[in-house]
C-alpha cells in the first residue's frame, strides 16, 4: 500500500539513516488522508524506526523478548491513524503532528521517539534547536513539506540553507577521560559489574593522557566507589553511575568524598518501572519467567532535576527528553554529562539512534555534551551538535574528550516549548478554517 511505503520512507529520513534531506518530500505526500492512511503509514514508520527493539530483546532474552514490540508498534500506528483522522486539513495536521510529539514526552508512559525534527540532526540547521528545541525543527520540516505540497518551490531554498549553513568554531577549555568498559549487559544485570575493568582502563587512560581534568564512568558502572580510586585519580573528580537496588544514581566523587548525587527522574516504562502492576501482574510474571529475569522490582525515581556542581547529568533514557536537559541548564549546569548503558541494544542500530537523538540536547542548551557509554557510543559533542571526538563501540577503551564549562541560557532553555504553542495556534487556525460558515469572507 502507498501509505505503508510512505511510512517506511519516512523512517529512512530519521537517524540513524542518512536521508534526512528527503523528509519534507515524503511528508508532502502525507498531508492528506484519513485514519486508514495514517494507520498504515504509522505501521510502516514505527515498524522500521523501532525494529531494533525485537532485534535487541530477542538477542538478549530469546524469542519472547520480541513479543512486546508488536503492541507498541500497533499503539503508535493507532496514534498516527487518530492524528490523520482528526486533522482533515494541512494546517491542522502540521500543528497536530507537533502537538502529538510533545504529548509523547509527557507522563509516566512517555516515549519521546520518532520526532520529525531529528531529520535535521546531521544538518547545520540543527542549531535552530537553540531557539525552539527539537519541536521547532519538527515544525520547520512540516512547513517545508506544506510549501512543497502547495507548489511553492522557493521553500527548497530555505531547506537547502538548513543543510549548507556555516557553523562557528567551538573552543574547548578542558579535557575529560571517558571510560568505556564494554561489560555484557546481562552480566551487569546479574550483579557482575567487574569494577576492575574501570580501574584498569582509567589507569591506562590517565597514564596516556595526564592532562585530563575529569574522569567519567558510565551508567551503573560500579556498586560503590572502589577504594583504589582515590590514589588513581590523584585529585581529579570522578562522575560515575552506581548500580543501587532502588534509584539509578550518578555520583560526583573527589579525594575520598562524595560531593553530591543525582537520581534518574525519567525511568524507562516497562524496563525500570512497570506501570499498572496490579492489573498486569500476571502478564509481567509470565514475561519475566520467559526471559529468565526473575521478579523485577520498580526502580525509585529521583525527585528533582538538578546538576551536581557544574555537571548536568543525564542518565541513559533521559537524553531523549528535551525538558530534562533544559531543566539542568536552567538550574546552573555548565556542561552536560550523559551516563548510559546502550549495550542492551546489541548489534542493532538502536544505540546509534539513541546517540543521534541525544546530540540535540547539546544544541538546545548551548552546552558541551560528554557521553560515556558502557559499550558506546562514547563521544564529545560541541554546543552546535558536532561530534568532535568518539571511539568505536562494542569494545573496551577510553577517550580524551574536549569540553568547556559554559554559562548563559539559550532562548530555548530560557523560554521553553514556545514552538509547541505556535503549533497549537496553527492547529486552531486550521480548525477555524474547517468550521467556518459558507461565504464567511463576504460578510
Amino acid at each position: 500500500m502507498k501509505a505503508l511505503a510512505l511510512g517506511l520512507l519516512l523512517a529512512l529520513t530519521l537517524p540513524p539513516f542518512p536521508l534526512g534531506f528527503l523528509a519534507p518530500f515524503v511528508l508532502a505526500l502525507l498531508l492528506k488522508g484519513g485514519f486508514r492512511e495514517g494507520f498504515w503509514a504509522g505501521l510502516g514508520f514505527w515498524g522500521l524506526h523501532l525494529v531494533w527493539l525485537p532485534q535487541s530483546f530477542a538477542q538478549n532474552f530469546g524469542p519472547w523478548g520480541a513479543v512486546p514490540f508488536l503492541p507498541l508498534v500497533l499503539v503508535k500506528a493507532l496514534s498516527f491513524g487518530l492524528l490523520f483522522a482528526l486533522t482533515p486539513n494541512a494546517p491542522m495536521r502540521l500543528g497536530g503532528w507537533v502537538l502529538l510529539e510533545w504529548l509523547t514526552e509527557q507522563g509516566e508512559l512517555a516515549f519521546p521517539w520518532g520526532f520529525l525534527g531529528y531529520a535535521l540532526v546531521e544538518a547545520p540547521g540543527r542549531v535552530l534547536a537553540a531557539w525552539g528545541g527539537v519541536y521547532l525543527l519538527s515544525l520547520l520540516v512540516l512547513l517545508v513539506a506544506y510549501g512543497l505540497r502547495a507548489r511553492r518551490p522557493w521553500v527548497l531554498l530555505l531547506w537547502a540553507l538548513l543543510w549548507l549553513l556555516p557553523l562557528p568554531e567551538a573552543h574547548p577549555e578542558g579535557k575529560a577521560l571517558l571510560v568505556q568498559g564494554n561489560i555484557n549487559p546481562l552480566r551487569k544485570f546479574q550483579g557482575e559489574l567487574d569494577e576492575a575493568v574501570y580501574l584498569r582502563l582509567t589507569e591506562a587512560g590517565l597514564r596516556a593522557h595526564p592532562e585530563a581534568d575529569l574522569v567519567v564512568w558510565p551508567e551503573t558502572a560500579v556498586w560503590r566507589i572502589p577504594q583504589e580510586a582515590e590514589a588513581l585519580l590523584q585529585g581529579r573528580p570522578l562522575l560515575t553511575g552506581l548500580n543501587l537496588l532502588g534509584p539509578n544514581r550518578a555520583v560526583l566523587y573527589r579525594e575520598g568524598k562524595l560531593l553530591g548525587h543525582y537520581d534518574k527522574t525519567r525511568l524507562v516504562p516497562f524496563g525500570e518501572r512497570f506501570p499498572f502492576r496490579e492489573a498486569l501482574g500476571g502478564v509481567y510474571a509470565f514475561f519475566f519467567r520467559a526471559m529468565g529475569l526473575g521478579d523485577l522490582a520498580d526502580r525509585t525515581p529521583g525527585e528533582k532535576v538538578a546538576p551536581i556542581g557544574p555537571y548536568g547529568v543525564l542518565i541513559c533514557y533521559e537524553s531523549v527528553f528535551p525538558s530534562v536537559a533544559r531543566g539542568l541548564a536552567r538550574e546552573g549546569a555548565r556542561v552536560l554529562v550523559l551516563l548510559t548503558n546502550d549495550a542492551w541494544f546489541g548489534s542493532s542500530f538502536g544505540g546509534r539512534q539513541h546517540f543521534a537523538l541525544g546530540r540535540l540536547r547539546a544544541v538546545e542548551t548551548g552546552r558541551w555534551l560528554l557521553r560515556a557509554g558502557n559499550d558506546g557510543i562514547t563521544a564529545s559533542v560541541d554546543p552546535f551538535g558536532r561530534v568532535v571526538a568518539k571511539i568505536p563501540p562494542h569494545q573496551e577503551g577510553f577517550l580524551l574528550a574536549p569540553y568547556a564549562l559554559r554559562t548563559g541560557l539559550t532562548p530555548y532553555a530560557r523560554f521553553g516549548d514556545w514552538a509547541v504553542g505556535l503549533a497549537l495556534t496553527i492547529f486552531l487556525l486550521g480548525l477555524i478554517l474547517r468550521v467556518r460558515p459558507p461565504g464567511w469572507r463576504n460578510r
